[in-house]
């Protein structure tokens, strides 16, 4: 089997939480991956106005019920689909322990749960774009009504033609049923919506760059059974045509993986 590799997941604990697991649980199988949970949570939320020996039981109650807390999530989906789950929680400023975690555990893969606002905020920060601009490898954005079921085979469908070098694709790829689709924005449609192009094993849906262009595609998303759309978050085919990755998490109702 090799070396695992490492998935890193980022996310609140709510009832959602349990989704974002399950899609992770179906990239580890793919992908061959040991799955780590983080969650931090700022010192306000824990201690507020306090003697310091008082801070210090407040903080110690909070780590045993918030670990318990963690542990009800990941249990159920660990013995479910009989994989190991690994679980780190922390107080102190979100962003800077994040941090401090990617670079000492150089995660292979991070998962974050996005929610349907214009705002994507996690532990109280917007840690979407965060994580965006620090961190430069794969990175998962799960959507949480459309969970991806470890028990299915994934759906993958590739945007604005993406083909990439990335090693987790290539296996997802390799594990998913043929042909792909690849949903492409072009300025101008000169040819039928559907065709068959790129490969035998590719078909590709054009659409033509207007204001509802992300509402179509989604639509068609949908119509296709899609669950995971590879998307380059670097590469753009041209200025006319790109559209931003906030609009795409915003807007399209499944999982998101975003290669460089």
């Amino acid at each position: 089997m090799g070396e695992k590799n490492k998935i890193l997941v980022l996310f609140d604990l709510n009832k959602s939480t349990s989704n974002t697991l399950k899609s992770c649980v179906s990239i580890s199988k793919i992908v061959n991956a040991d799955i780590n949970f983080l969650y931090v949570k700022k010192p306000t939320e824990v201690v507020e106005k306090d003697n310091q020996l008082a801070a210090m039981r407040t903080i110690n109650k909070d780590y045993r019920s918030t670990d318990k807390k963690i542990k009800d999530l990941i249990n159920p989906i660990s013995d479910t689909y009989n994989v190991s789950i690994n679980h780190t929680f922390t107080i102190g400023n979100v962003k800077n322990e994040i941090e401090k975690y990617i670079d000492k555990n150089k995660p292979d893969i991070i998962v974050l749960g996005k929610r349907k606002s214009k705002s994507i905020s996690f532990m109280g920060d917007n840690i979407t774009q965060f994580i965006l601009k620090k961190y430069k490898g794969t990175v998962v954005i799960t959507d949480q009504k459309k969970a991806l079921d470890p028990s299915q085979e994934l759906s993958l469908g590739l945007f604005n033609n993406t083909i990439t070098d990335d090693k987790f694709i290539k296996k997802i790829i390799d594990s998913t049923q043929q042909p792909l689709k690849s949903f492409k924005v072009v300025d101008r449609l000169t040819t039928s919506k559907k065709e068959q192009t790129l490969s035998k094993k590719t078909i590709e849906y054009a659409f033509e760059k207007g204001d509802n262009v992300i509402e179509n595609i989604s639509n068609y998303l949908s119509k296709t059974n899609i669950n995971l759309l590879c998307v380059n978050r670097e590469r753009s085919i041209s200025d006319s045509t790109k559209i931003s990755i906030n609009d795409m998490i915003n807007n399209l109702d499944c999982s998101l993986i975003l290669t460089t």
